[in-house]
């Protein structure tokens, strides 16, 4: 066995018996799944961080994002249907590059989607507290803040990690079905935003429109351009990867995984570029940039008080929602990576009256709670995107790479002119990558090392196909 490891097989990309998923979910649930993660913190927070690094051009760093986003996910979308198991860009890669770079994508894998999950929560917490507070009820602060910040724990994002999990456990059918309603929530809820702040736009907002130029840079101790801000957007549109992770439990997987992962992602791309039009538009991007809650400010200015008050109501909606499947994305891979034997093979158990992966579930939430409860996440939260992009990119090599080794295989969705969209999806995701703060990417370096690590010292050996 080479240094990458052995290839998986795709007819054994899937488990069997008390190792194998239950088909619950049709294409609804999916695109739901996909919407539920994508709408979310991004669009209610990172409009204005974009606003701050961009200017006005924020509108073209959203535009940059989905479509980097876009074409890696029609090379998802292809293979997903070609390699309908769990783990999504980490089973591709298993199936296509080897075990160890297989391992590397589903190390940043996990990293993305806890700290993804850690990271809502606390963001989640925030609002409560306020919801909170503007009703009189002030909780003590010690239980609202870790203790980086001088408090004990952050216990309302502890809670609301662990009801999470609980749902997940309880069967993913159910929560799936749960986060269909809360999508509906969140889509109304921006519907009315842009309905509201487009009567209010104003042209003359929009000059300079580049005024911080496009390409990444430092000014000062502040990161800078178009890119700087589709590096962090970026995050916003992430979410449609996890809709990969379910394709063992999707009924039909030929058709519902390809409208799940195209579909929400076309949906969130409009809906991102209309809310940034319009809020942009509504106010100067240097007081948009200033403010934790930019769609709620800009609803206050324009004389909606209760519309803001609305906004605010469907963030603590829309919250949750991400964290859900962002934890049951996490579940998938850790199962699927323990099912191949890199991680212990006991968290590869499914309940059989679920048909859910409960104890890979609790672990998960576990993690994401003790993260979200006692850990600083303002310095480490681009690791997120860091870790997402490392998978595209392999998810774009993966396809173009199965184009030319086995171009007559069946592929129930064809990316069309796939070695174009696979390089633009590569290309972009590298450039993003890139444009990241030089910490961030020192950070993820040591951690794909501690990933390493762990693969040599305990996962390699214990591989299922190493001991074939």
């Amino acid at each position: 066995m080479g240094f990458w490891g052995p290839i998986k097989p795709i007819e054994r990309s899937t488990g069997h018996s008390e190792h194998r998923l239950r088909p619950t979910l049709s294409w609804p649930h999916l695109i739901a799944l996909g919407v539920g993660a994508i709408v979310g913190t991004g669009i209610y927070t990172l409009t204005g961080v974009g606003a701050e690094r961009a200017g006005p051009a924020v509108v073209l760093a959203f535009v940059i994002a989905g479509a980097v986003c876009a074409c890696a996910a029609l090379a998802y979308a292809e293979l997903a249907t070609m390699i309908p198991a769990a783990g999504s860009a980490y089973t591709y890669s298993y199936s296509v590059l080897g075990e160890t770079i297989a391992w590397v994508v589903g190390w940043s894998l996990i990293l993305e989607y806890s700290l993804a999950c850690s990271a809502v929560a606390v963001g989640w917490s925030g609002y409560l507290v306020g919801w909170l507070q503007s009703a009189g009820v002030h909780l003590p602060a010690m239980l609202l803040q870790g203790p980086h910040a001088g408090g004990l724990v952050n216990l309302p994002a502890v809670l609301v990690s662990f009801a999470i999990a609980g749902m997940l456990m309880l069967g993913t059918r159910e929560s799936a079905t749960l986060n269909i309603v809360l999508v509906v929530i969140k889509l109304v809820a921006l519907a009315v935003f842009v309905a509201l702040a487009l009567p209010g736009f104003d042209a003359a907002n929009f000059h300079p429109f580049m005024p911080h130029g496009f390409a990444s840079h430092a000014e000062g101790a502040a990161t800078r351009g178009v890119m700087a801000a589709a590096a962090i957007v970026f995050f916003a549109f992430y979410g449609f990867d996890a809709v990969a992770t379910s394709a063992e439990e999707a009924k039909k997987p030929g058709r519902d995984l390809t409208i799940g992962i195209v579909g929400s992602m076309a949906l969130c791309t409009t809906i991102y570029i209309l809310v940034a039009v319009a809020a942009v538009g509504a106010m100067s991007t240097a007081t948009l940039g200033n403010s934790p809650e930019p769609l709620a400010l800009v609803l206050r200015t324009l004389g909606h008080p209760f519309a803001a008050w609305a906004i605010a109501a469907a963030a603590l909606v829309a919250l949750p929602s991400v964290i859900l499947v962002m934890m049951y994305g996490q579940s998938r891979i850790f199962f699927v990576m323990a099912r191949d034997g890199l991680l212990p093979r006991a968290l590869a158990k499914v309940s059989p009256r679920t048909g859910a992966p409960v104890l890979v579930t609790g672990i998960t939430g576990l993690f994401v709670a003790a993260v979200a409860g006692f850990l600083r996440l303002d310095e480490i939260a681009e690791l997120a995107n860091a870790g997402t992009l490392i998978a595209f990119i392999a998810v774009g090599v993966c396809m173009m790479l199965l184009r030319r080794r086995a171009p007559d295989a069946p592929r129930i969705f064809r990316c069309p002119q796939p070695y174009l969209v696979g390089t633009l999806a590569v290309l972009g995701c590298l450039y993003l990558l890139f444009s990241l703060p030089e910490k961030t990417l020192v950070r993820f370096a040591l951690w794909n090392v501690a990933g390493l690590a762990v693969y040599f010292l305990y996962g390699r050996a214990r591989s299922v196909l190493a001991r074939r």
